[in-house]
């Protein structure tokens, strides 16, 4: 019975110290202040600044995002809208009207008759290139009160992509022109340089 009793004080023993080994190892893998940089972050929170300085997720500029654009992958990308709008000439409204020619076209108008809610109608404007990317981005925080329950689409470049789709789609509006490169500063000349300007000009300003 004394030996039975001691086998399984043994094994008791035994799985104490394989728990507390494993809860080590566990504690040195997931520990949270590791030396690397994860490859990719979990996620970014709207408005607070990221390691890098970056407040806005460094988003190009939209002109930059359609010049880079594929309509391809928008109507790829479209395929998800489709259980409630239509984009073919003529189609009838479902759930969301139809969007053949709405790029251009003014915010919560036309649309065969379709019942946009009070919150869109009074926004004004057109869905232009821009305002389109807005409301793709974040319906609900575009128009608080808009029927459309789709949650926006985070990736930027994807939204132009679907925008280059619905441009194609009866509208044909041309693009904007992408942002140029960022010229160098007209001041930027180097310091060794502007010595040997300014050597000349005092020799001119003493004759």
């Amino acid at each position: 019975m004394e030996d039975r009793n001691n086998t399984i004080a043994g094994w008791a023993l035994f799985s104490g110290i394989v728990a507390l080994g494993l809860g080590s190892l566990s504690a040195h893998h997931f520990l949270a202040d590791k030396p690397e940089r994860p490859e990719k972050m979990g996620y970014e929170i709207e408005g607070v600044v990221s390691s890098e300085g970056d407040a806005g997720g460094g988003e190009a500029p939209i002109e930059a995002r359609l010049a880079q654009g594929d309509a391809a992958k928008g109507e790829a990308t479209f395929k998800k809208c489709q259980s409630c709008h239509t984009i073919n000439q003529g189609g009838a409204s479902g759930i969301g009207p139809n969007l053949y020619g709405v790029v251009g076209e003014a915010i919560a108008s036309g649309r065969g008759g379709y019942a946009f809610s009070d919150d869109l109608k009074a926004k004004g404007g057109k869905w232009d290139f821009a305002t389109l990317d807005q409301w793709l981005k974040n319906p609900k925080g575009f128009a608080a009160g808009t029927k459309m329950s789709f949650a926006g689409l985070a990736d930027g470049q994807e939204r132009a992509n679907v925008i280059l789709y619905l441009n194609a789609q009866g509208s044909n509006l041309p693009l904007p022109a992408a942002p140029a490169a960022d010229a160098a500063p007209a001041d930027a000349a180097p310091a060794d340089a502007a010595a040997g300007d300014a050597a000349p000009a005092s020799e001119a300003a003493a004759q």
